[in-house]
């Protein structure tokens, strides 16, 4: 068989899989969505143990200050959660609780998902 110039080598018997092709770059992250200022609340089941946690995106606080509402969250809802990679998890379906009070500190929120 001949190798036009046009086709890529993916695979060597005698190299193994060879790096240039369809292969993703090493180090590079998922994209994030673009921040267009709008809050949103998801609503997540898979992969929880069947325990149901809204995921809450989009805040634009960092550090301390994404920490100081998850804590105020969490406190107004009952329940545990947490603050992963700028986003907050709090346990249980508090959709409507998070959705009135995040839009009485003046985010603009927006249900996601299911």
């Amino acid at each position: 068989m001949k190798r036009s110039e046009e086709t890529t080598l993916v695979y060597s018997s005698e190299t193994g899989r060879v790096g240039h092709g369809a292969s993703k770059p090493q180090g590079t992250q998922p994209s994030k969505p673009p921040a267009d200022g709008t809050v949103r609340l998801r609503r997540e089941v898979k992969g929880r143990g069947g325990g149901t946690v809204i995921v809450i995106t989009g805040i634009p606080l960092k550090g301390e200050a994404l920490r100081d509402l998850a804590g105020a969250l969490k406190k107004r809802c009952g329940s545990g959660g947490t603050v992963k990679e700028e986003a907050i998890e709090i346990q249980g379906d508090h959709r409507d609780t998070l959705l009135k009070e995040l839009e009485s500190r003046g985010y603009r929120v927006k249900q996601a998902g299911g």
